[in-house]
């Protein structure tokens, strides 16, 4: 089973504790003596604690080590976690947690195997092996490890993405007949006889010219319209789409357990590191 370290499963592990935060806890053993503090916590895939990665300062001895949290036990009231037997010599044993430890089967198995005591009749396999085969080094001590959860809901508001509607933009042709005026110019002929002021008048016979077939030529012209169709632009249309931002507010009912303690006599009770004596 994978193990992790628990910011990397959780990173909102605070919040799930409560606000309590395991990480740079002073260790004692059960004597009453420091040695060293808590640098991180190993969970396994499904959240449960399994290791507690201690830097150890003990005398001479500096370095960094695997602790099954079964030989450990919380009090978040005093900032301890207090260890169950842990000896020089297993610390000189254990073998050095780097930063960039590969936390496999066979490390584990090397912590296990400092800790394991000889009358424990485990033995070791692989394939087969699971935590709840030793329950001293894993299980989680009912008086010390107790958990009681209080569960409350949330609103969680999500928003999905639908379809309202669809615009069509396309064009058509309409007709109309236009009219247009166009000023035109035609000629004509216009023959006008009038009375010469010279009437009367003898006409000298050396003057006198008679011809026959004179004929004299006008050209006539008149203007016709000439109608065509050009195409131009008139308007671009152009089309996007604008985003509106509303907000839609709504309520539910949500529910949240508290905490009911019921207790009898003349108690130490402890509540978030908060001691109250009295009869309840």
């Amino acid at each position: 089973m994978p193990i992790n370290k628990l910011e990397l499963f959780d990173p909102n592990y605070r919040e799930t504790l409560g606000g309590d935060d395991v990480k740079a806890l002073d260790v004692y053993t059960e004597g009453r003596d420091k040695v060293g503090s808590v640098a991180d916590i190993l969970v396994d895939d499904d959240g449960h604690f399994r290791y507690l990665i201690i830097d150890v300062r003990l005398d001479s001895v500096g370095k960094k080590i695997l602790l099954p949290i079964g030989l450990s036990r919380i009090d978040y009231a005093q900032r301890r976690v207090y260890v169950d037997g842990l000896s020089r010599q297993q610390i000189e044993n254990l073998p050095d947690h780097k930063e960039d430890a590969i936390v496999d089967s066979d490390y584990e198995e090397s912590v296990r195997s400092v800790f394991r005591s000889p009358t424990s009749g485990v033995t070791y396999d692989r394939d087969t092996y699971n935590y709840q085969t030793e329950p001293t080094l894993y299980g989680l001590n009912d008086q010390s490890h107790q958990t009681f959860r209080l569960y409350e809901e949330r609103l969680i508001a999500n928003k999905n993405r639908i379809k309202t509607g669809e615009v069509t933009v396309g064009k058509h042709i309409e007709t109309e007949t236009a009219h247009v005026t166009v000023p035109i110019q035609k000629e004509r002929v216009l023959i006008e006889r009038v009375v010469p002021t010279e009437a009367g008048r003898v006409v000298d016979a050396n003057e006198l010219k008679f011809q026959e077939g004179e004929v004299a030529r006008i050209e006539v012209y008149e203007e016709t319209p000439e109608i065509h169709k050009e195409a131009f632009v008139r308007e671009e249309v152009r089309i996007k789409k604008v985003v509106e931002r509303d907000s839609v507010e709504t309520q539910e009912t949500i529910r949240r357990e508290e905490l009911d303690v019921d207790t009898t006599g003349n108690l130490h009770v402890q509540e978030n590191g908060i001691s109250e004596h009295g009869a309840i």
